[in-house]
């Protein structure tokens, strides 16, 4: 996927923000913890480098969602914006579907789809890791 700047936000409007890295990673994340922060059978994200992310109105909540991971969302409607891993400080995930085109960054795969609900049956063609995606 080549670099484009994209633009996103929350529900409400009080928190902006721009991408102007390449995006990476885009994926669709089965596991618990995402369902839980998004209240959502699934989540949609991608990956960019942390200097390529930048908030451009507002200043969203964030909270440890894990001894391992940090996550960002709007304190006033809600919205989950990020997640940063704490051994990949480099790099920020943004939810896909809080872009303002969404369908600009298609996923390029599922991961944690051992954790998937049992009434989710994935029709598509794209690849499906029961982990987290294996590294090259």
């Amino acid at each position: 996927m080549q670099a484009q700047v994209l633009t996103g936000g929350c529900f409400c409007g009080n928190i902006r923000y721009e991408v102007t890295g390449r995006p990476f990673n885009s994926t669709i994340c089965h596991c618990a913890d995402c369902r839980k922060a998004a209240a959502a059978p699934l989540v949609a994200s991608f990956s960019v480098k942390r200097r390529e992310f930048q908030l451009t109105r507002g200043s969203p909540k964030s909270f440890a969602s894990s001894a391992w991971g940090i996550r960002s969302f709007c304190s006033d409607c809600g919205t989950h914006l990020t997640f940063v891993h704490s051994e990949l400080p480099d790099e920020i995930d943004v939810t896909t579907c809080s872009l303002d085109v969404p369908e600009s960054v298609p996923p390029t795969d599922h991961v944690r789809t051992a954790r998937r609900l049992p009434w989710i049956h994935l029709a598509d063609e794209l690849p499906k890791h029961p982990g987290q995606r294996p590294t090259a």
